[in-house]
């Protein structure tokens, strides 16, 4: 009989260097291509099919004796994948239950540590879609606020509690294009305000915020959280700046620079550039460079490895050096917004979709509509 395993005990196996498995992805080869767990190996498996002589030998070949792991997209196909080694003489098979939406689920955090020993700073980690989330707050007052919530709520609300913090605000840095946000829906969960940047109010949005001005603050304890107007990559787009962090949201990553055409469209995506431009020079890059850069995002690669951390370690950098290593932002301005406009990588999956979700214009019906909305990494960055 075969077993099963969860995508928590996957992750497990694999950031420990396990390698006793084989982990054989049964999804088409374009899905497996374009997204997968890292170390994955593709051997497309129909719903309908059974196990082909050519499928058993290159398992077989695979696994070289050790342990079968299947995954597919929610759990079917590889279920039945695992039934057929079973049947077949496969003595040591599981199935990753739930699939790839199961991994696409799974968080990780990391501690970010500041120069203030009263500042509390957690970064959220949303493993497989590079999804980076923000819980701030003051150890002496009791307070905090989150940052780009995504959809799973409770892991908030949990890390506060165990640091003795209450939830005092939601901010989101802009409206995002990639997944859905429950900035809203959260602040109403524990009735305290939503804050987006004051330009969101012209993006007619059907979900009622705070709007932050540039320069504005608010207070958590004693630090006080800057408001910094970043637009680019959409109009509204803001930083928020406590003590030695700066939160950057989609305006800059550690390894690029948010892309500028998803709001904007094609025909916009040049003044969006030159927006993009002006806030990298005249706004962030004119910050201390030993300010800690917390960005929006992590690009997640095909093969599901991080760009610039390992899933867990701290997706953060000092502006300085997120400056040397992006040659992006010395070009001068024309060229910049020309590498903009012309080099523009593949748009997120269903971003229209999510946008109009984000700005409470549309709804989703059920859990599992939101996650096949979401399903695949980010792809924010220029």
């Amino acid at each position: 009989m075969f077993g099963t395993i969860t995508a928590r005990d996957l992750a497990a196996r694999l950031d420990r260097g396990d390698e006793s498995y084989v982990l054989i992805d049964t999804r088409p080869a374009e899905s497996y291509d374009s997204w997968r767990v890292t170390g994955a190996e593709n051997v497309p498996f129909g719903p309908a099919e059974g196990l082909s002589d050519d499928q058993r030998d290159r398992i077989t070949e695979l696994a070289d004796g050790d342990e079968v792991l299947t995954i597919c997209g929610k759990g079917a196909t590889s279920t039945r994948l695992a039934s057929e080694l079973d049947a077949d003489g496969f003595s040591d098979v599981s199935v990753v239950t739930g699939g790839m939406r199961a991994w696409n689920e799974l968080y990780e955090t990391a501690t970010v540590e500041t120069a203030s020993d009263d500042l509390i700073v957690r970064q959220f980690q949303r493993r497989a879609k590079g999804c980076l989330s923000y819980l701030v707050g003051s150890e002496r007052a009791g307070e905090a606020i989150v940052v780009d919530p995504t959809r799973h709520t409770d892991q908030y609300i949990t890390t506060a509690a165990e640091h003795g913090l209450q939830i005092t605000g939601v901010l989101d840095t802009h409206v995002h294009a990639d997944h859905i946000s429950s900035g809203r829906e959260l602040a109403t969960r524990l009735d305290v305000p939503y804050y987006l940047g004051e330009k969101a109010t012209e993006r007619d949005l059907a979900v009622d915020f705070e709007p932050l001005s540039d320069g504005e603050t608010l207070s958590i304890g004693n630090n006080e959280i800057e408001t910094l107007a970043t637009p680019g990559h959409t109009t509204e787009m803001v930083a928020y700046r406590v003590d030695d962090v700066v939160l950057t949201g989609d305006s800059l990553f550690l390894d690029s620079v948010g892309r500028t055409e998803l709001e904007f469209g094609e025909e916009g995506a040049e003044a969006g550039g030159r927006m993009q431009y002006e806030t990298l020079h005249d706004t962030l890059l004119e910050l201390p460079d030993e300010l800690i850069i917390l960005p929006g995002h992590v690009t997640v690669h095909d093969d599901g490895t991080y760009a610039t951390a390992e899933p867990g370690e701290l997706v953060g950098a000092k502006l300085g050096d997120v400056h040397a290593r992006l040659d992006l932002v010395d070009l001068d301005e024309d060229a910049f917004v020309e590498r903009m406009v012309d080099d523009v990588p593949e748009k997120p999956d269903n971003y229209e979709t999510i946008i109009a979700i984000n700005r409470g214009v549309a709804s989703t019906e059920s859990a599992t509509e939101a996650t096949t909305l979401e399903t695949g990494a980010n792809n924010c960055a220029a």
